[in-house]
């Protein structure tokens, strides 16, 4: 970066009212876990494509981890799915993660992907089923407290394929009563994320099938349950950024899976689609951020929990966490440039056409300088993916990782 571009761009964005140095240390507060999942081997329903250098081990999966907090600065945490990252000491886990500089964020539970789940997990009929599938939750708070998370992030698949296939509302009882003895589990400090989709794998109901049904779920569990808001999990043409101001307005909104959609499902890249969303979605988190008026939304919004959910499937591993980030921080940052003044004048007037330019004026500026003058300013690259590529890192893992390659 060229110090004349940021000072063109400082001054451009001093003249539109923006307190530069706040914006700054917004994007400096911005952090964004990482999947360990998303290091390894992923694919479709179809088919999982194998590519070179690809996590093997979870050991591999936290040195990509901590390779991309390294270039970017921005990921200080990575989620585990269990039974995916099992390990016979997770105290051990943990401390492998802070010699490579980083920690273990939420702990993920799988309950889709053994048969006994094919009816569901703890929705399903047979009680010895929910109770293997609460034991395994319970095992997942203890996987926390032993790795230092404070967060669990549930997702379920359960649901129905046909009509009449089961009670909708007898469902709905498991699931809280469940749910509510995995919440007593929990420690003080710990928080649930509930996550929500509106269908597949099951195709005619899913028992948390929208945000409400989530927000519903933890109202009656207590305040240490929040909503997680998957950027996929909609039905096409969602207002997603009107769900997070709600959520946010209720002390609700936990946390973000962060990956985009063209159709239905939820393997794109972040902002990869439609940039414009993600940005309108941090438009209301950075109106949150800064609402004094209002301290509990403020608190809110300060302590979400924004995570990448991605299934890589085409692409390398590490750069495409890379691009995931640096996409993520460029819509924060262009929703930070937002004059608030301006915004809330023309709001006053009625002005309609005065309010969209507004926010759009902001989506329109190139943030490219500021971001690598907080980059630089911190001691990281100026372009975390051209570090990547000539850090040889990639090559490296391809050879080591290679299936010739003696591993221990």
């Amino acid at each position: 970066m060229t110090d004349s571009a940021y000072a063109w761009f400082e001054r451009e964005q001093r003249e539109r009212g923006i307190d530069i140095a706040q914006v700054k240390a917004s994007l400096n507060a911005l952090k964004i876990e990482t999947p360990s999942w998303g290091y390894a081997d992923q694919g479709t329903r179809f088919q999982t494509f194998k590519k070179a250098g690809a996590a093997r081990t979870v050991t591999e999966k936290l040195e990509d981890a901590a390779m991309v907090h390294r270039l970017t600065g921005a990921c200080p945490n990575v989620a585990i799915h269990i039974p995916w990252d099992h390990t016979d000491d997770y105290g051990k886990l943990a401390a492998d993660a802070r010699s490579l500089g980083i920690g273990i964020g939420a702990v993920n539970p799988n309950l889709f992907q053994e048969d006994a789940y094919m009816l569901g997990s703890v929705t399903h009929h047979d009680p010895a089923v929910r109770r293997r599938a609460v034991e395994h939750l319970l095992e997942c708070v203890d996987i926390a407290r032993a790795t230092g998370s404070d967060a669990l992030s549930l997702w379920f698949a359960d649901g129905t394929n046909y009509p009449g296939q089961a009670d909708f509302r007898q469902r709905k009882g498991w699931m809280e009563e469940s749910l509510r003895e995995l919440y007593a589990g929990l420690d003080p400090h710990m928080r649930m994320l509930i996550e929500y989709k509106f269908f597949e794998p099951a195709f005619y109901h899913t028992d948390l099938a929208d945000w409400g049904m989530a927000y519903n779920t933890a109202l009656k569990l207590g305040p240490q349950a929040e909503v997680l808001v998957d950027t996929g999990h909609h039905p096409q043409g969602t207002n997603i950024e009107h769900i997070v101001a709600y959520l946010l307005d209720e002390g609700r909104l936990g946390g973000f899976h962060f990956n985009a959609r063209k159709y239905a499902d939820d393997d794109l890249i972040v902002g990869s689609a439609n940039p414009y969303e993600l940005f309108l979605i941090f438009s209301q988190i950075a109106l949150a951020e800064r609402d004094r008026a209002h301290p509990a939304v403020k608190r809110t919004a300060e302590r979400i929990a924004y995570m990448i959910d991605q299934s890589h499937n085409i692409e390398a591993k590490v750069p495409a966490m890379i691009r995931s980030v640096m996409n993520v921080q460029t819509q924060y940052a262009k929703a930070l440039l937002i004059n608030w003044d301006a915004l809330a004048e023309a709001q006053r007037a009625g002005d309609v056409l005065e309010a969209e330019a507004a926010v759009r004026e902001a989506f329109e500026q190139n943030v490219t300088p500021l971001l690598q003058a907080v980059r630089e300013e911190a001691g990281l690259p100026a372009d975390p993916m051209q570090a990547y590529k000539a850090s040889g890192y990639g090559a490296r893992i391809v050879s080591a990782r290679s299936p010739k390659a003696v591993t221990h």
